[in-house]
């Protein structure tokens, strides 16, 4: 059975409401690529002032490509793209594995600081990854949605790829096991892909980033003990975690395109 938007919900995604997330816009477009009807009430609830514009925009545009200069650079918009917007985060979240590192070494008694930051290192890169402040182009990738999910993976990969070198290699300077900081790795980022269907990559992101400081961080701190779910006897755990999330990630995967309406109130 085919769920349709409600018409309030097409009227707020046509004034551009900001408070819709990345998963509903990318769901109300991709049933709008399949449903003529509702592409219809689309083109009604557009205001006219907008229309008018954008007939206009449509013309000058049309112009500009017929007399102006051919596409940029490849290389030119890397450099002036969300790359360049999200490497400090990189930057952050190696600096604070690799000082964790030393303060392990340091004061070998307290918790380990990279056992306890390895969950969480990759969540705010792979929330800058995907957030409406850091893409210049947020609006264009938002509104295909099935380029979005695309590219939210690949972009999920590369900030992996960023993190986890700097984790291997705290975690071999401390003499950590790897699957005591890779697991938890893994799995909270499939967490956060898995959670932001349903609320947004970033709001998922930066609150597992914070329940996880605030449920295990401080306390191991403040205790002076490393929690049990990070000892080496929790690895297989930890696996049939990644495992599950994975396995849910993938099913849920289309969730990034539908409108269900078990996920969405379709009255607002």
């Amino acid at each position: 059975m085919i769920t349709h938007p409600s018409p309030v919900l097409i009227a707020r995604y046509a004034t551009g409401d900001g408070a819709l997330d990345e998963a509903r816009v990318w769901a109300i477009e991709a049933h709008l690529e399949e449903c003529p009807g509702c592409r219809a009430r689309l083109a009604d609830a557009v205001p006219s002032p907008t229309r008018e514009l954008l007939d206009r925009v449509a013309v000058e545009v049309a112009a500009g490509v017929a007399a102006g200069p051919g596409p940029a650079r490849r290389s030119r918009l890397r450099r002036t793209g969300v790359a360049a917007r999200i490497l400090p985060w990189f930057a952050t979240a190696a600096g604070l594995i690799l000082l964790a590192a030393l303060f392990d070494l340091a004061f070998p008694r307290i918790p380990s600081l990279v056992l306890l930051l390895a969950p969480v290192a990759p969540l705010l890169p792979v929330a800058a990854a995907w957030s409406r402040r850091a893409d210049p182009a947020w609006e264009l990738l938002a509104s295909v949605p099935r380029t979005g999910l695309v590219l939210l993976l690949r972009r999920t990969l590369a900030v992996l790829a960023a993190i986890l070198p700097a984790l291997a290699v705290a975690g071999g300077v401390t003499g950590h096991s790897p699957a005591l900081w890779l697991l938890p790795c893994l799995a909270f980022t499939a967490a956060a892909l898995a959670i932001g269907a349903l609320v947004g990559v970033e709001r998922a992101a930066l609150g597992l980033a914070v329940a996880w400081s605030a449920a295990v961080v401080v306390p191991s701190l403040v205790g002076q003990r490393l929690p049990t779910i990070l000892e080496l006897s929790s690895w297989p755990g930890w696996a049939a975690v990644l495992a599950v999330l994975v396995a849910v990630l993938l099913i849920r995967a289309g969730a990034y395109r539908r409108l269900p309406v078990s996920r969405f109130d379709l009255s607002t």
